[in-house]
């Protein structure tokens, strides 16, 4: 079943919503593994987003990129004590599973619709954060080989870099075409919603060639940035 509600968010649970709940603590008290049940329930999930304990959680980005990860995390505070926290740190913070699945198989299980919607939240938010920072390094770098320590400016000659223009002047575009507010600071879900916006943007100015070699740097940086994440956490 596809998300829906994005421009819906309230405190009202979709019927959808309630079934994987329900599906979910029923599978697991039957003896499921509460992974499988896990994305069980994601397959039934129905709403773009909610507002659940004081928490806004938005799941869907530009109706197009689905943060599945967000929802497993949401949905294991309805069955917290029948997983264990290792097995639950291990996958909502290092993205291991407790369990090896096929690509076809986690496919088959979170549905089709679903899991092309994490492949577009995959490239279009995850790698292209990973391709900024990429950026930022090289920046970094280079400002070290020429005996610079002066730091400030390095993120937006990444944006100029990578996307021709300063993040304010991108960061104006990507409002006035989302009729957004201007604000001074970007919450969490607005700056996953601007980082994809700033991926189909790339993906418009730069030829295919510079888009497949920006993706592998990106895709390197994302596994350096896992094997940091694991040592701090270890």
């Amino acid at each position: 079943m596809p998300l829906q509600g994005e421009q819906n968010i309230s405190d009202v649970r979709a019927e959808g919503d309630t079934e994987a709940i329900e599906h979910l603590k029923q599978a697991v008290a039957n003896g499921k593994h509460w992974y499988l049940a896990l994305l069980e329930a994601i397959k039934l999930w129905n709403s773009a987003g909610e507002n659940y304990d004081g928490r806004h959680y938005c799941y869907l980005i530009d109706g197009e990129a689905f943060d599945w990860l967000l929802l497993a995390e949401r949905l294991c505070e309805e069955i917290s004590q029948s997983i264990p926290e290792k097995e639950k740190t291990d996958l909502l913070f290092f993205d291991r599973p407790p369990l090896e699945l096929t690509k076809e198989r986690f496919k088959r299980l979170i549905g089709p619709a679903k899991y092309r919607a994490y492949l577009n939240y995959l490239y279009g938010v995850l790698v292209e954060e990973a391709l900024i920072l990429a950026v930022v390094n090289e920046i970094r770098k280079e400002k070290r080989a020429s005996g610079s320590n002066k730091y400030e400016d390095e993120l937006d000659k990444a944006y100029h870099r990578i996307y021709g223009a300063s993040q304010q002047a991108l960061l104006d575009k990507f409002r006035k075409e989302k009729k957004c507010p201007k604000r001074k600071s970007m919450s969490v879900n607005e700056l996953k919603e601007f980082t994809y916006w700033l991926f189909k943007h790339r993906l418009k100015i730069c030829d295919k060639s510079r888009v497949a070699s920006d993706t592998k740097k990106a895709l390197i940086q994302m596994h350096h940035n896992l094997a940091l994440k694991k040592v701090a956490f270890s």
